[in-house]
């Protein structure tokens, strides 16, 4: 059974600030050829970092929503932690989306 998930991965673009475009599509098509189903990919620009972490400052944050099985997460995980341009990852999941019925509109008098 498929799940829905957040990730919100920085990315690690130091020297790299043209390229990140193309940083954020291969990272899409990878979950994509691990079997996941992007829902919607929010690209949320570079951020500072309230205190320094090593020796970045900065990082670009992008959130992916998409659908999964549970054990793809680990994978995902263990897959990303070998890249270099992801700094950091987390992983959420997220209640399926209900559709909501039509609001009823009371008759006019």
């Amino acid at each position: 059974m498929k799940n829905r998930y957040e990730a919100l991965l920085v990315l690690n673009t130091q020297g790299k600030e043209d390229t990140v475009k193309e940083i954020v599509e291969r990272l899409e098509s990878e979950f994509q050829k691990e079997g996941a189903t992007i829902e919607q990919v929010q690209k949320m620009d570079k951020r500072s970092f309230s205190y320094a972490a090593g020796e970045l400052d900065a990082g670009h944050f992008v959130n992916f929503i998409f659908h999964a099985d549970s054990q793809l997460i680990s994978k995902l995980r263990s897959k990303f932690k070998l890249d270099s341009e992801v700094y950091r990852q987390h992983y959420q999941r997220l209640r399926e989306r209900k559709e909501r019925a039509p609001k009823k509109i009371a008759p006019a008098k």
